[in-house]
């Protein structure tokens, strides 16, 4: 069971996807997706009761660091550098007006 992807089917996609296709992008499109759809169709053929489901080919092992709590800076050292400051926060500009309604 052979599915294609015709034109109408690419450029209803195209549509929901907000994207501009020309029709020669669109009969690429059709026949690439019809090839892909081939493909999974003919993976779908094989026998997978004793394959084991993996995420990764390779076994994945945590290279990342302990996660041990250490000495923070203190809020004079993180404003240090601070454009301005007011009291113990960052001073930032106003972004929205009075009307935004946030």
């Amino acid at each position: 069971m052979t599915t294609k992807i015709d034109e109408a089917q690419v450029r209803r996609v195209a549509l929901l996807g907000r994207l501009e296709l020309s029709d020669e992008e669109v009969a690429q499109f059709s026949g690439q997706l019809s090839d892909i759809v081939t493909y999974i169709e003919k993976l779908n053929e094989l026998d997978t009761d004793n394959v084991e489901p993996l995420a990764h080919c390779l076994p994945v092992h945590n290279v990342l660091r302990e996660d041990v709590p250490k000495p923070s800076l203190t809020n004079d050292q993180a404003l240090a550098n601070a454009p301005a400051r007011e009291n113990e926060y960052f001073k930032m500009p106003k972004v929205l007006g009075d009307n935004s309604g946030a």
